[in-house]
């Protein structure tokens, strides 16, 4: 009888661990594997809802300004051999200035677009990089911006290279935990500030939020399993990917940005970012906007905080 049980509990613990790796397998590649389309979990406000006739305009002129560019296609290749690109719009004669404008999950340079006529107008030379798993650059899966920060590194090296004496890093969301995670590397001094628009204080934290928003169901043990699965398949962890361990080797001015009805990344994690980095730093909280919202919402205003931001940060 002992042995029958010993049997039963053993073909259950294997039924188990095989539904586990299945279960962690299905949500790879739904998370983390490049190009599959998932739905997130996300506030339900329209884009522009709050946007004053005179914000509609200047986002319009910014969006056209944009399209309306050429751009020169740059190629790097990862420290793992995989060749990424960016799309890369310089000033007419060199003023020593770049800007890298880091994308959200699932989008492209493109999508930062938007802000490229803002540091053009500025004086910037203006690099948009695709991330790896992401638009033309290579990669099967998608680093959360773990992996993507030592990619980041190698497009400062790009910029230091082409003449830059003063970067600034700006990123939305992914993009924004992708800049964060890049301050806690050991960065050349050209590199004066980081922006970062809605960003999540960690891989599993924000996946957490996802899991229970959309499936309800609690992150152990799936996510642990997917986690595993991740390392396995792309060579890193969620527990490892953690923007607010990377803060506190922070040693540039930081501005974090976020929305008071962020519900994709909630907004206290930008609290727990502030909270955590070194360095000098200040926190905006956005009334009323939503994930990534706050510059749609007062495009105007968000360009006079940022450039106090500069103002403060760049050397002339």
């Amino acid at each position: 009888m002992k042995r029958k049980i010993g049997v039963l509990i053993g073909a259950i613990l294997v039924l188990m661990t095989v539904a586990l790796l299945f279960a962690g397998n299905y949500f790879y590649n739904q998370a983390v594997k490049r190009g599959t389309e998932v739905v997130l979990h996300t506030e339900a406000s329209s884009v522009n809802s709050l946007a004053s006739k005179e914000d509609l305009q200047h986002l319009q002129e910014a969006k056209e300004w944009f399209g309306q560019q050429e751009p020169e296609v740059i190629t790097i290749e990862s420290d793992e051999g995989i060749e990424l690109q960016a799309q890369f719009i310089s000033q007419d004669k060199l003023q020593g200035k770049g800007v890298i404008l880091a994308h959200g999950f699932r989008n492209t340079g493109e999508d930062m677009g938007k802000l490229a006529k803002f540091y053009y107008d500025l004086g910037f030379d203006v690099l948009l990089p695709d991330s790896r798993g992401h638009g033309e650059s290579g990669g099967d899966y998608i680093g959360y911006g773990w992996h993507d920060r030592l990619d980041y590194k190698q497009w400062i090296h790009f910029l230091t290279m082409y003449g830059e004496k003063q970067i600034i890093l700006h990123g939305n969301s992914m993009g924004a935990a992708t800049v964060l995670m890049t301050s806690g590397e050991e960065l050349p001094d050209e590199v004066k500030g980081i922006i970062a628009d809605s960003a999540y204080s960690s891989v599993k934290e924000e996946l957490a939020h996802q899991l229970k928003h959309i499936y309800n169901l609690p992150s152990f043990p799936l996510l642990n399993v997917t986690s595993m699965v991740t390392n396995i398949r792309a060579g890193y962890t969620f527990e490892e990917a953690s923007v607010v361990n990377q803060v506190k080797k922070n040693t540039r001015p930081l501005l974090i940005i976020h929305g008071d009805t962020d519900d994709l990344v909630p907004t206290k994690m930008a609290q727990q970012i502030y909270d955590a980095a070194e360095g000098d730093k200040e926190l905006w909280i956005v009334p009323d906007a939503g994930h990534t919202k706050a510059y749609d919402n007062i495009t105007i205003d968000y360009e006079k905080h940022v450039q106090s931001f500069l103002d403060r940060t760049l050397t002339d």
